[in-house]
């Protein structure tokens, strides 16, 4: 007699960055007013979207996240005025660099919101961990960065020093 045991579900890992303003108070306000959601977030906070770093968004998935997320202020009411804007802007560049190397945009999200609103950072939070449970595990988890490098490569327009091997 053979037994089936039960498959284990797919439990996403997502980082999700925010600024220090609207993001943080979002997230803070949340668990200050015991709103429920997934405990899977790893935060990273930032001063301002503003200061989104493509390479930080993409390094996320390289260290093994399996979806990640920008919380910003709302658009037009930003405390640096256009910070969010310029890191949707990149946001937006690195979503495009997913698609090429074939890890897909769909893991990568920007969402607005002001620092009161706690019930929408739980529902950015739950939206992100479905969309990524149906996505399925990053494919970039378990392998070496040697690997990655190998495998990416020839996908890969290379924008910064080369460092010599050695």
């Amino acid at each position: 007699m053979t037994t089936h045991q039960p498959r284990k579900s797919f439990e996403p890992e997502l980082t999700a960055f925010y600024c220090i303003y609207c993001g943080y108070m979002a997230a803070d306000t949340a668990g200050a007013l015991g709103v429920q959601y997934p405990a899977n977030v790893k935060f990273v906070r930032m001063p301002c979207t503003g200061k989104t770093d493509i390479r930080y968004l993409l390094e996320a998935f390289e260290q093994g996240a399996d979806g990640v997320f920008v919380v910003a202020c709302p658009i037009g009411n930003c405390h640096h005025v256009r910070g969010n804007e310029r890191g949707l802007a990149r946001l937006q560049r690195a979503q495009k660099i997913l698609d090429e190397i074939g890890l897909g945009s769909d893991r990568l999200e920007m969402f607005f919101m002001s620092g009161s609103q706690a019930h929408t950072f739980a529902s950015a939070v739950d939206k992100m961990t479905d969309r990524i449970r149906k996505l399925g595990p990053n494919p970039l988890k378990g392998e070496s960065p040697s690997d990655i490098k190998n495998e990416f490569e020839d996908k890969l327009e290379f924008r910064g020093r080369r460092l010599s091997p050695g």
